[in-house]
């Protein structure tokens, strides 16, 4: 799980041109298909900024809010009234990751990260529309992207979770 939110996180800032990006904001559904072909999907929205802040807030089929600032990913669960923080113990560069992205077809990029293949999406204004990729567990996920914005001034503190003191804590 921390492999996929780490790389969720720095793919949302990838765009086709793969330059100046310094933030990213899109609403987002998310389909993860396992070999069986059952479906699981989500929505929500996503902001995120330079160089590791992000914000993924899913709204369906259940409330949370996953929060990832450099190392640390908070995810505050309020159905089950829990925060979840956990370290990630991770060398990702993502701008290595962006700078290694090859265009393959005049809209679709491809690039890797340790064994697994991205295939980025772009629409004919270069802004991304998806991203694919077979996750750990050999699942084929794909996220969709709408109304994008890219750019924006975003305040620092969007990316600080904000904890109910009733809530337990879980340090993973």
């Amino acid at each position: 799980m921390k492999y996929l939110l780490l790389l969720s996180l720095a793919l949302t800032f990838v765009q086709a041109k793969l330059s100046d990006l310094n933030s990213f904001e899109a609403d987002f559904k998310q389909t993860i298909t396992d070999d069986k072909q059952k479906v699981l999907n989500y929505q929500g929205s996503v902001i995120a900024t330079k160089p590791q802040n992000a914000l993924w807030n899913y709204t369906h089929p259940v409330n949370k809010q996953v929060y990832i600032n450099s190392r640390v990913v908070t995810i505050i669960e309020p159905e089950l009234e829990q925060a979840i923080i956990k370290n990630i113990e991770s060398t990702f560069d993502f701008f290595k990751l962006v700078h290694n992205a090859k265009k393959i077809t005049k809209q679709n990029y491809e690039t890797f990260y340790k064994e697994t293949k991205f295939i980025i999406k772009t629409d004919a204004h270069e802004i991304i529309n998806s991203i694919s990729y077979k996750d750990e567990f050999e699942n084929d996920v794909v996220i969709y992207f709408t109304n994008q914005k890219v750019n924006k001034p975003l305040d620092n503190m969007l990316f600080v979770p904000n904890i109910p003191l009733d809530y337990d804590v879980i340090r993973d």
